[in-house]
Formats: C-alpha cells, sequence, structure tokens
C-alpha cells in the first residue's frame, strides 16, 4: 500500500488510520468536516469538495459517522422515534457513505489491488439484533451494509482486483462512543486501527462486498 485517502480523518478512529499508515510511510490524503468542510451532511458541499481529490488510491478508508446527531440519542423503544433524528441518522451513516462510493471507480485504480471500506457496526447486522432499540442507528447501517454490498457487485465489473467490504471495528473508545461504554470491553483507538489495517491487509478480492469485524469475521447481514 502507497496511497490511502481517508475521510473522516479528524476523528477518533479516522486520526487513528492516519498515524498508523504514515508509520508505514503511505501517504495519506485527508477529508474531514473540521479540516476541510466536507461535511456529508451538506451533501452538494461534500461533492465538491470529493470531486477535485486525484487518485487514484490504494485504499479509500470511510471513517466518517455518528451516533448523536444534533443531541438525539439512540432510542430505547420504538416510541421514541422521531422522523427528523431517523432522517439525520440515514443522511450521515448511510446517503454520506454512498456519494463517496459514487465516486469509488475514480478514486480506486483500474489495474492492482485496491481496497474502499467504509465503517459500519455490529448493530446494523439484522440476524444479529437481539435487544432491539436504537432503531434509527441500527437501520442506517443496515443501509450502508446494503450500499455497500451494492457497489462490490458494479466495482468488480470494471476493477476486477478491487475490494469494496463494510468494517466493524468493535467498541472504541472515542468521543462518539463514550456515553455508551458501559461495561463493554472497549480499544484505544490506535489499537482498533491496527486491528481494522491487520483485516486489510489480509482481504481477497473474493470477499468483496462483505461485512467484517475487527478480527476478520464475517458478521451476518
Amino acid at each position: 500500500m502507497k496511497t490511502a485517502l481517508i475521510i473522516g480523518a479528524t476523528g477518533g478512529i479516522g486520526k487513528a488510520m492516519c498515524s498508523r499508515l504514515a508509520q508505514q510511510d503511505v501517504t495519506v490524503t485527508t477529508l474531514s468536516r473540521t479540516g476541510d468542510g466536507f461535511d456529508l451532511m451538506i451533501p452538494d458541499k461534500a461533492e465538491q469538495v470529493l470531486s477535485v481529490v486525484e487518485g487514484p488510491f490504494d485504499l479509500v478508508f470511510v471513517a466518517s459517522g455518528a451516533l448523536e446527531i444534533n443531541g438525539a440519542a439512540p432510542e430505547k423503544t420504538l416510541r421514541a422515534l422521531s422522523a427528523q433524528a431517523m432522517m439525520d441518522q440515514f443522511a450521515l451513516n448511510a446517503v454520506g457513505p454512498a456519494m463517496v462510493l459514487k465516486h469509488a471507480s475514480r478514486l480506486l485504480p483500474r489495474s492492482g489491488r485496491s481496497v474502499i471500506a467504509v465503517l459500519s457496526a455490529r448493530v446494523g447486522s439484522i440476524g444479529d439484533n437481539r435487544l432491539g432499540g436504537w432503531v434509527s442507528y441500527r437501520a442506517a447501517k443496515a443501509a450502508v451494509n446494503q450500499i455497500v454490498h451494492t457497489s462490490a457487485i458494479e466495482l468488480a465489473r470494471t476493477h476486477k482486483e478491487a475490494i469494496c467490504v463494510s468494517l466493524h471495528p468493535g467498541t472504541v473508545k472515542t468521543a462518539f462512543t463514550e456515553k455508551y461504554l458501559g461495561r463493554h470491553p472497549a480499544v484505544e483507538p490506535d489499537e482498533a486501527a491496527g486491528n481494522l489495517l491487520r483485516v486489510i491487509d489480509n482481504l481477497s478480492p473474493s470477499e468483496s462486498g462483505q461485512f467484517f469485524d475487527w478480527a476478520g469475521k464475517p458478521v451476518p447481514w
């Protein structure tokens, strides 16, 4: 791997990924809301910023996302659903990555191995959902998994060695999760980044379109 594009580069995992890649002498290009005005909640502006980014990149990593948007916490029950909160979740956690994947064919090389990975979450798994709750966040992550799977099918027609996957990083100690850690075991962002890079390094084109956790194990849809 020689070049990488990290989207959401100022967040906990995104920043750690940048640091890990720099240690490996990878040339890293970054995009973020705070650093570049790359705000996935404002699609037209995000498109404008992304359209001038020049690849190709061996790795495109989408680390953007949020559990709470505009103060709306994950719902404990269906009675707590808000249409606006749900639309915000889809805007950032599903539509946002889709707008990046829209550019995948030009951001990745036409030949040679490349990876585009989108951070998802195990709670987006329909098959693994046994507790309920968190309806908007779960649904948005389930949607992004479908978007990744569909993108992988299309990308394979022109980029035979490209790999397009959803990745679950585990529970990571970031501002994103600090209110929800509870008794769940969690790792520091640097460890999470190392885990994800090991998964990315071991992926093959035959695994494109799938959903993996931080240890490289498939997650059910």
